[in-house]
C-alpha cells in the first residue's frame, strides 16, 4: 500500500522501538518524515536505514525543550514543504513506585514531556500552516492511561490526559485536523523492559492472544488512523492490547 505518497510526517522518539516503527511504516508507505529523539547518532542511522535525506531527516533534541520542538516543526517544513501527519510518541517515565512516593520534579518531567510537550507540538505544527487541510494527528498514549496499573501511576496518569487532549482537540479542530490516539499494552521494547524482563512467558499468558505487543504491532494501527482509511474517525482511542483487557489481566 502506498497511502502516504506526496505526505509529510513528523515523528517523535523515533531513534528505536514504537517510534521508529511509526516512521519506517509511514516511509515504506510514500511519506517522507522527520524523526526526533535526544541522541543525534542514532537517529542518523535510522535515517540511513530509511533511504537517506530524500525519505527522512533527523532533529534532535529534548521534547521538553521548546526551542527543540520549533525547530522540529520549522525544519520539517523547510525540507518538506509542509507537515501532513504527527505522530506524538515521546514519552519519558523516570519513576516506579507508588504515585505519592514520587518525587514533585520526576511527576513533573512526566507531564512535561508526555503531555505538554505533545500538545506544543500539535499547535505548532497546525500554526505552520493554518490552510493546509487534511491533517492526521495520532498520540501514542498507554493502556495504563485507560485502567490503573502496578507501579507506573504517574505515568499512567499523563497518558489519561493525553487521552482526554485528544478527544477534546479532535472536537476543536475538526475539520481540518483528526486528532486520534493508540494505547498499547505491554510491548517489547527498551522502553518498558521493566515490565516484562525475566517474565516474559509468564506475562504473555495473560493476553487473550498468547504474545506482548511489537513496535510494528503499533506502528500498524498508527499506520490506519493517519491515513485516508480513518477519514471518518477522529476523538478516538484505540487498545493495541492483544486483549488484554478482556483477559482481566494486568498492564
Amino acid at each position: 500500500m502506498r497511502r502516504f505518497d506526496g505526505k509529510v510526517a513528523l515523528v517523535t522518539g523515533a531513534s528505536r522501538g514504537i517510534g521508529k516503527a511509526c516512521a519506517a511504516r509511514l516511509v515504506a508507505e510514500g511519506a517522507r518524515v522527520c524523526l526526533t529523539a535526544r541522541r543525534p547518532e542514532p537517529l542518523a542511522e535510522v535515517v540511513a536505514e530509511l533511504g537517506g535525506p530524500r525519505h527522512a531527516l533527523a532533529v534532535a533534541g529534548h521534547a521538553d525543550d521548546e526551542a527543540h520542538r520549533a525547530e522540529a516543526v520549522a525544519r520539517t517544513v523547510e525540507a518538506f514543504g509542509g507537515i501532513d501527519v504527527l505522530v506524538n510518541n515521546t514519552a519519558v517515565n523516570p519513576a516506579y513506585g507508588p504515585v505519592l512516593a514520587m518525587e514533585a520534579d520526576a511527576v513533573r518531567k512526566v507531564f512535561d514531556v508526555n503531555v505538554h510537550a505533545a500538545l506544543d507540538l500539535i499547535r505548532r505544527v497546525r500554526e505552520s500552516d493554518p490552510s493546509r487541510a487534511g491533517r492526521a494527528v495520532v498520540n501514542v498514549t498507554a493502556l495504563a492511561g485507560l485502567r490503573t496499573a502496578h507501579g507506573i501511576g504517574v505515568y499512567g496518569a499523563s497518558k489519561a490526559a493525553l487521552i482526554h487532549l485528544t478527544a477534546q482537540l479532535a472536537r476543536e479542530e475538526g475539520p481540518g485536523m483528526r486528532i486520534n490516539s493508540v494505547a498499547p499494552a505491554v510491548i517489547r521494547t527498551r522502553f518498558a523492559a521493566k515490565l516484562y524482563e525475566e517474565q516474559e512467558e509468564q506475562l504473555a499468558k495473560e493476553y487473550a492472544l498468547g504474545r506482548l505487543g511489537t513496535p510494528e504491532d503499533v506502528a500498524a494501527a498508527v499506520a490506519f488512523l493517519a491515513s485516508g482509511d480513518a477519514a471518518w474517525v477522529t476523538g478516538q482511542t484505540l487498545a493495541v492490547d492483544g486483549g488484554i483487557i478482556l483477559q482481566g489481566g494486568g498492564i
